[in-house]
């Protein structure tokens, strides 16, 4: 099953060079190719935005084919996972949420910075569990001197999750050891107090810890259990 894939990164490269990204920003962003977001985003005004950068450099030889490489894997990867099917989907999900999700009883929490990751979790979300809309929350974390409303609209936007339900954001200090504009959109974490839906997520993170794995797998395991 899929979840709206290149029609999401079409809409969210345009979003970000709008905003004044430049294209090796928001390829990075969204983890696809430079020439794919230059396509999505030709017909986009663009005013380059206020950050500084230092003199481009030229690719050489060794930065292509690492360039060339790094292309043809994303390439490769989407084609070797393919559609989901309704069982993949749910696995997923909970590896997803084994990862990065709250483990703490009552609440389930999601935060990160991937717009990806958050779509992804949130369809499963929804998909899997009976899910009251209006008990969603989200809120964000966002360092000074970057657009909030721009922010909080854009992860609105996203997620379905309406500003009335965003709580009061954290505003991070700009400081020697922060980049201000690392996460230009901030890190939005996802809140839904039940903790019947924090259970039945828990449990299928254990059994997906628990599950027995194909027996090729396991004897590499124990072999190399053995020789640590």
């Amino acid at each position: 099953m899929g979840y709206r894939g290149k029609t999401w990164e079409q809409d969210r490269a345009r979003e970000m060079r709008a905003s004044g990204m430049t294209l090796d920003d928001i390829a990075s962003w969204l983890g696809v190719s430079k020439g794919s977001v230059s396509v999505w985003v030709r017909d986009v005004a663009f005013t380059p935005s206020k950050r500084r950068y230092g003199p481009r450099v030229r690719p050489n030889a060794l930065m292509r084919r690492k360039q060339d490489e790094i292309a043809g894997l994303l390439v490769e990867g989407r084609e070797r996972i393919g559609e989901l099917s309704e069982r993949e989907f749910l696995v997923a999900g909970a590896a997803l949420y084994a990862g990065e999700g709250g483990k703490t009883d009552g609440a389930v929490t999601f935060p990160n910075s991937d717009p990806r990751m958050l779509v992804f979790f949130l369809a499963w979300l929804r998909h899997f569990f009976d899910i009251e809309e209006s008990r969603l929350r989200l809120r964000l974390y966002l360092h000074e001197g970057l657009d909030l409303v721009a922010a909080s609209q854009y992860w609105a936007a996203l997620t379905g999750i309406p500003l009335t339900q965003h709580t009061k954001p954290y505003r991070a200090k700009a400081g020697p050891s922060i980049r201000k504009a690392k996460h230009p959109m901030g890190c939005p974490r996802v809140d839904y107090q039940c903790s019947r839906t924090h259970r039945e997520i828990m449990g299928l993170v254990s059994g997906l810890l628990t599950c027995t794995v194909p027996s090729g797998v396991a004897q590499s395991a124990a072999r190399l259990t053995v020789n640590q």
